[in-house]
Order: C-alpha cells, then sequence, then structure tokens
C-alpha cells in the first residue's frame, strides 16, 4: 500500500507581511530624512554665524588702529550679504578713572547682522580696547 503524504503547508510571506514591512521601511526613511535636513540646516547656520565672528574679528582687530578711540556709534557694510553696528562707550567697569589719566580704557560693543533688514539674524560681540586721551581743540 502506498504511503499518503499529508499536504505541505507553504512557506513565505503573507501579502500583509509584506506591506507591513514596506511601511516601516517608509517611515524609517521619512524619519532619516527629516533628521538629515535639520542637519543640513544646522551645519548652515554653523556657516553663517562663523562668517559673522570671521568678519567681527576682522573689525575689531582693525577699528582705530593709529588713532585714538573717540565714544560714538558708526556703521557699515562688510559685503552684500553682512553688515555692522559698532558703538564704543568709556568702560565704567573699574570704579572711578581720573580725568587727566593718560590711558583710558574702552568698551567696543559690534552687532554683526545679516539677512532681510525686517528680520535680521545678528551676532554680538564684545571687547575692551585702552587707548590714549583724546586731545580736546
Amino acid at each position: 500500500m502506498k504511503a499518503v503524504n499529508p499536504p505541505s503547508r507553504q512557506t513565505g510571506f503573507t501579502l500583509i507581511e509584506m506591506i507591513a514591512a514596506i511601511m516601516l521601511l517608509a517611515i524609517a526613511f521619512t524619519v532619516l530624512m527629516k533628521v538629515a535636513g535639520a542637519s543640513t540646516g544646522l551645519t548652515q547656520n554653523a556657516s553663517t554665524h562663523s562668517e559673522a565672528a570671521m568678519w567681527a574679528r576682522s573689525k575689531l582687530d582693525s577699528v582705530f588702529v593709529g588713532r585714538a578711540l573717540k565714544p560714538g556709534s558708526s556703521s557699515g557694510q562688510f559685503n552684500a550679504r553682512y553688515r555692522w553696528q559698532l558703538d564704543v562707550t568709556p568702560w565704567q567697569g573699574a570704579g572711578s578713572v581720573t580725568a587727566d589719566a593718560p590711558m583710558h580704557l574702552y568698551q567696543l560693543d559690534l552687532d554683526v547682522l545679516w539677512g532681510p533688514p525686517s528680520h535680521p539674524q545678528s551676532a554680538h560681540f564684545r571687547t575692551l580696547r585702552l587707548s590714549a586721551m583724546q586731545a580736546n581743540p
């Protein structure tokens, strides 16, 4: 007599399992693309801030070289993208300073701005500079 084999069950993935796997891959890919996009945005932001810091350092290193500091405000443009505003004030942090002192300490506050004038981005830089007293005419 011949042996009867029981019907074999087919192995493989069902259609629902395939759809679930594709959906999981699509969700993972979407999350990965959002992270990559955010990373690109952060890199661009860091780049613009680094460039603003470079312009600020250049301005603060070269301002009033060869001449006495004078309190007041000034502004200008580095290039078509970046502009600046500089405020010079006598420094008041050390208490009272005699008027006849040969050197005085000044605070330089520099704002570097970029972006549209209606909603600019900015970076603020502050330093102190020692300068001879300006002679009064």
